[in-house]
This record gives structure tokens, sequence and C-alpha cells, in this order.
């Protein structure tokens, strides 16, 4: 291309830059910015993509039943002392602080215990934090595949009679997007406002 062609082509383009400022139409760069999280950023894991658990109603339930909604994945158990009360309580109040985006998260909480968490015990215990919340309860087959599908570690630890033993389990929760795409990984203790603040995100994206 000789020196005259040249610049006739980048006065063409400047021409259009303008022509295209000129119409509202804003150029972008070809790469969107990430979002920024509180809690660490799984996007792309590998694991952890699905379940197919029965719930406190009998009804088998898997993460396409929640799409369009942010869903907080967690593993506890009813007897647990403190560990599984405080983050039920704090998603409660996360889905609070959500003001009318509230129903666009989904808790889900998955029994370590299913021999004592049996439906009507889970039902109670959702019930005690919000009724929206969904319970699965897996056969000890299941439990076991999911805790190694989802990296999540639990332990029977006995007590002083058969049935008064506790769970040794993982205290983080799993947050996927609206699209059931595994998004997060929030460490036990993170706070409200975080939570909150990673959820309006994610509806956001």
């Amino acid at each position: 291309m000789n020196k005259r062609n040249a610049i006739k082509w980048i006065a063409a383009g400047a021409g259009w830059t303008a022509a295209a400022s000129a119409l509202g139409l804003g150029l972008t760069a070809c790469s969107e910015s990430k979002p920024s999280f509180n809690a660490v950023d799984l996007t792309g894991a590998d694991y952890a993509k699905d379940f197919k658990l029965t719930d406190a109603d009998g009804k088998e339930r898997s993460l396409a039943d929640f799409k369009g909604r942010v869903v907080v994945l967690f593993f506890g158990y009813a007897q647990c002392p403190d560990v599984c009360p405080t983050t039920m309580t704090e998603m409660a109040q996360v889905k609070q602080q959500l003001g009318k985006d509230g129903d666009k998260l989904q808790v889900v909480f998955i029994t370590v215990d299913p021999a004592r968490d049996t439906p009507a015990v889970m039902k109670a215990y959702m019930g005690a934090f919000d009724p929206g919340f969904v319970a699965l309860i897996p056969t000890p087959e299941q439990l076991a595949a999911i805790a190694k599908d989802f990296k999540v570690y639990f332990k029977k630890v006995e007590g002083k009679t058969p049935t008064s033993y506790s769970m040794d389990h993982s205290a983080a929760s799993y947050v996927y997007d609206t699209q059931g795409r595994l998004r997060l990984y929030a460490r036990y203790g993170a706070g409200v406002a975080p939570m909150v603040a990673d959820i309006k995100a994610l509806l956001k994206s």
C-alpha cells in the first residue's frame, strides 16, 4: 500500500469512528471485564456440577429445577450445634437484604446425616429459617458419591450413646449462577454483606 492510499484508509477509518460516535454507537473493547467477587471464584471448575437427590417432600431435585435463581448450596445436619444454624441464619438475612431480588435466591441444604435427618426433621429445620429453603436427603450411597464429586468432607464422631453422635463436615458453601453453573466458593464466617454483594453481581452478569 503506497503512502497516498494509506492516508485515505486512515482517514476513512477516522471518519467511520466519528460517525459511529455521532450516532451513539460507542466502541468497546473486545473482551469484557470479569466481575470481582468476595468469595473464591470457581468459574470453569469441572466438579460439583449437578446433583439428583430427593427433597423432604419426596421429589427428586437437580440444579435445573432452580434455573433463573442464584443457588447457594450447603452441606450440614440438623443437630449441628453452631456452623449450620449460623450459616442458615445468615442466608435468611441475605435473602432479606436482597429485597425484591430475594426470590431470585435459592438456598439448598444437603444433609450429611440422613439417618437422623428424616423428611419431617428437615421440613421443620428449614422452616425455622425460611420455608423457601430446600433440604435434600441422600441415601448413604448417594451421600458418599456426592461428597466425592463435590470435594466435601464429612465424618461421624461417636457420642456417649448410639444416637448422640455428631458430624464433622465441610463448612463452606457453593454458589451457582442463574444458569446452574458453579461460580463461587464461600467460606464459613465470611459474613452477610459480602454474600449479598456477590449474589447481586451474579444476578447482573
